[in-house]
């Protein structure tokens, strides 16, 4: 992300395996937005890491066929990632931890990428996931159980959930508009500062400045980018992603690298960015049916742009 006015608050620190960046409207009031985005990726962190043994998910995920009491911000995030499955049809699935593992992403990303890990699968090794409807949840008594070889996995909408609670808390305590991004899920609260919030849309939201992408202006709501140009490791010669088609339990083979989604919450935003690389040719118009904007990139680099997204000259071939 980049471009933002030179009079706005601003800080970065590492979080949920990438990197968190608050902005204030107000520069003088960075430092209590900052504690309070720290203070939710830290609950969030404790309360969904997969890949944390401590965590309330792993604790889920290893009492597998038991129900298991879980708290408040558990019990938000799991009604979340049940309503994501629900909007997409299944598209995108809490129930995939499982076939995660079994593809090699048994780990924070950082560590697979910084040691380089192969890995070794076979054909035996991914299958269709159990599927959303296998999780028994009671909101009521906050009492989830998943069937025994199941595993839960919240990265679709997780860190999206953090930034929209981050930024609500932000803005309370800063007093001022704020926008979090976490790991270039991105959340906008309160008034933004003039001209609009300038963040650049690419693959990856840690590229430079110049890298390939367009500039686009945020006032409110959310927007969000998933692809599969980053989170990427090899089974041999193969290469392999974090995306997965829960009917096969194996990494998505879509026409798209990069989906950029525009929503009124960072959640909604991710849902449909993360569907659209699942869906592949019909996300043109399953986005447009529902209004959301939406920049999605192909492997060429060949860039479509839907319900309004902003045009910019990268759609005449500078992508």
């Amino acid at each position: 992300m980049s471009g933002e006015p030179a009079s706005v608050g601003r800080a970065e620190f590492p979080a949920l395996g990438g990197l968190a960046v608050v902005l204030t409207a107000d520069p003088d009031r960075l430092e209590p937005a900052l504690e309070a985005v720290r203070a939710e990726v830290g609950a969030i962190d404790a309360a969904c890491s997969r890949f944390r043994p401590d965590s309330e998910l792993s604790r889920v995920n290893a009492a597998a066929g038991t129900p298991v009491e879980v708290g408040e911000l558990f019990a938000q995030a799991l009604d979340t990632a049940l309503r994501a499955a629900r909007l997409t049809g299944g598209d995108v699935d809490p129930t995939c931890g499982a076939s995660l593992v079994a593809a090699g992403y048994d780990r924070d990303f950082e560590d697979l990428k910084a040691r380089g890990v192969t890995v070794t699968i076979t054909g035996a090794d991914l299958a269709p996931v159990p599927g959303w409807h296998t999780v028994e949840w009671d909101p009521g008594r906050r009492l989830v159980r998943i069937p025994e070889g199941a595993r839960l996995d919240f990265g679709a909408t997780a860190k999206a959930l953090a930034a929209d609670r981050a930024a609500a808390l932000a803005q309370v305590a800063a007093r001022c508009g704020v926008l979090v991004s976490l790991s270039g899920d991105i959340s906008v609260c309160g008034e933004a500062p003039a001209g609009g919030w300038q963040v650049r849309v690419t693959d990856d939201h840690r590229a430079a400045p110049d890298a390939l992408g367009q500039t686009v202006t945020v006032y409110e709501g959310g927007l969000a980018t998933s692809s599969t140009t980053v989170r990427r490791w090899t089974d041999g010669a193969t290469e392999l992603h974090h995306i997965l088609h829960p009917g096969t339990g194996r990494p998505v083979n879509s026409c798209w690298r990069t989906a950029s989604v525009a929503a009124a919450t960072c959640v909604d935003a991710n849902i449909a960015s993360t569907a659209a690389i699942v869906r592949g040719p019909e996300a043109r118009w399953w986005l447009t049916q529902l209004g959301l904007p939406a920049r999605l990139v192909r492997h060429d680099g060949h860039v479509f742009t839907v319900a309004g997204w902003p045009t910019s000259q990268e759609q005449n071939g500078a992508a």
